[in-house]
């Protein structure tokens, strides 16, 4: 009895060390997924924070007139200019001006002759408009520029503050939303970049990469899956897709440069040649997520199906490709959200150069968005660093929506055995 009580004891004592065990693994998982969670949010706020001023940009009032000479010499800039001397007409010396200048924009030449398009009836006219100021002037006004540093230590002058008081104290100047940040194309002037360009090469590209993975790659797992033979060749294909898949993303950017471009002189810098090199990237992993799926689907289908009397190719189409479609789906997403925030095997193909332009084809000139924030980090100008993070925001909300459409077209679509 004694010893039956006691053995009685062991086992109730190894399993209450068990459940401890078990109590500790799960609050070490729990932990694990807090600091993960807080690591993520201390990037994402820092991110913010200093990115969300690019949503915003400095304007300035000014009484325009829209002289007709100078609409006709296409000499907007000077408008600007005129409209500037007008506003403070004590100020005659050349450097002065020159330093009145530079309070606005470039870009406020531009913001004028658009405005002249779109309403002809201007010419002659004096109006009161609204035009970009400079990237000095914008961190001025978000207070990234400190008043009280010594002059020769501020990248505005004393004189140029008095302007701007000017203009603060008539109600003349006050940050507007940036929409030439979702409308803009990249610039050498920080005021003036925008994201669209890089966001239209990235699309361009995505598209081409899941016309050609895609398919090709929904078609390779089938056959491996459902039709190829299992021997040692079928066996070393599967070892380099596994391989492929672990490959770094920077040796298809190589890959691409010598093949698309240099033996098939395909163009430079062209979303064309972008996507088919990240489509190469992204095969293996659809390849693999579609088998998996494929693998999910129990046997009792295709016997069902074969007892009914149809061929295999009917078996696979009709019955184990449907249900095993949202697999493929939420696995080419994830794909695909992967190769949009690749950068590396762009800049081996050269969508790391500077494009004004909005791409309108797959084989126009163009960058992506991750190249675009790598160029813009590589700025020195402030306003570029907030431009920098903002995109990064712009991105990371592309990618989590492109994950929450996959999660979402799983939980729709997906059955339960």
């Amino acid at each position: 009895m004694t010893n039956t009580l006691s053995k009685s004891d062991r086992i109730k004592a190894g399993l209450t060390r068990r459940y401890r065990a078990e109590k500790r693994f799960r609050l070490y998982g729990i932990a694990a997924i807090a600091i993960a969670i807080t690591f993520l949010a201390v990037m994402l706020t820092a991110i913010g924070v200093r990115g969300v001023g690019a949503f915003q940009q400095t304007h300035v009032s000014l009484s325009v007139t829209f002289d007709e000479q100078m609409i006709q010499d296409n000499n907007w800039q000077a408008i600007v200019k005129k409209s500037m001397r007008e506003t403070f007409p004590d100020v005659t010396a050349r450097k002065a001006k020159r330093s009145l200048y530079k309070l606005m924009s470039s870009g406020a030449g531009y913001d004028l002759q658009a405005m002249y398009r779109d309403d002809p009836t201007l010419m002659g006219q004096t109006r009161q408009v609204w035009l970009t100021a400079s990237d000095d002037i914008d961190m001025l006004m978000k207070g990234a520029i400190d008043r009280s540093v010594v002059e020769d230590d501020r990248r505005v002058t004393d004189r140029e503050l008095a302007w701007v008081d000017y203009w603060i104290a008539n109600d003349a100047i006050e940050l507007q939303f940036n929409w030439r940040f979702f409308t803009g194309s990249d610039s050498r002037e920080p005021e003036l970049a925008g994201i669209l360009g890089a966001f239209t090469g990235s699309l361009l590209s995505l598209t081409v990469c899941f016309l050609l993975s895609f398919p090709i790659g929904i078609m390779t797992a089938i056959y491996l899956e459902e039709f190829a033979p299992k021997n040692r060749w079928t066996d070393l294909i599967e070892v380099n897709i596994n391989n492929l898949a672990a490959v770094p993303s920077i040796v298809f950017g190589l890959l691409g440069l010598a093949v698309f471009l240099n033996f098939f002189m395909l163009p430079r810098s062209a979303p064309l040649v972008g996507g088919m090199v990240l489509a190469l990237m992204t095969l293996p992993t659809i390849i693999i997520a579609a088998r998996a799926a494929l693998r999910a689907v129990p046997p009792s289908i295709r016997e069902a199906a074969f007892g009914i009397g149809a061929s295999k190719i009917q078996t696979v189409v009709h019955h184990v490709l449907p249900l095993a479609m949202p697999g493929m789906l939420t696995g080419t997403i994830i794909g695909m959200a992967q190769a949009l925030g690749e950068s590396a095997p762009l800049l081996m193909i050269g969508m790391v150069a500077f494009i004004v332009d909005i791409p309108g084809s797959f084989t126009d000139p163009a960058t992506a968005l991750p190249v675009q924030i790598y160029l813009w980090a590589d700025s020195p100008e402030r306003a570029f660093s907030e431009r920098t993070a903002a995109a990064i925001l712009v991105l990371v909300g592309f990618l989590i929506t492109m994950n929450l459409v996959a999660v979402i077209l799983r939980k729709k679509f997906e059955r339960r055995w």
